[in-house]
């Protein structure tokens, strides 16, 4: 199950990189929580969807994933924590963040609930 959550987590990244809110949306339960830079923020669709919009999202690439650590809390709830480099590719420059996302198993559908990312020290 480990891995089925982190594989949700990169389809995730996926949507983020190619701009595709849909499938972004269909992996987000609503309200979320989003805790990085900016603060702590509890976010509707409504306001999910104008930041989705806002074109931050159209400028990442990922780079790649590691140390990878995720856990099953029960059968409904999980937890996953890793690296991920990113390229912003306006600047053309990379950052590694430390994220972490718990998901919550909602109709039979894995969903975050939370996600965090701190940009780790270069």
């Amino acid at each position: 199950m480990e891995t089925k959550i982190f594989e949700l987590e990169k389809k995730y990244w996926q949507g983020m990189e190619n701009h595709e809110y849909e499938t972004v949306k269909s992996l987000t339960h609503f309200p979320c929580i989003i805790a990085g830079k900016n603060g702590v923020h509890s976010v509707d669709e409504a306001n999910f969807k104008k930041m989705f919009e806002s074109g931050d999202g159209d400028k990442i690439k990922v780079l790649g994933f590691s140390d990878v650590n995720s856990q099953n809390l029960t059968e409904d709830n999980a937890v996953t924590a890793y690296v991920i480099e990113l390229e912003d590719t306006r600047q053309k420059k990379s950052m590694k963040c430390a994220c972490t996302s718990t998901w919550v198993k909602e109709n039979d559908q894995w969903v975050c609930v939370l996600h965090t990312e701190a940009e780790l020290s270069a």
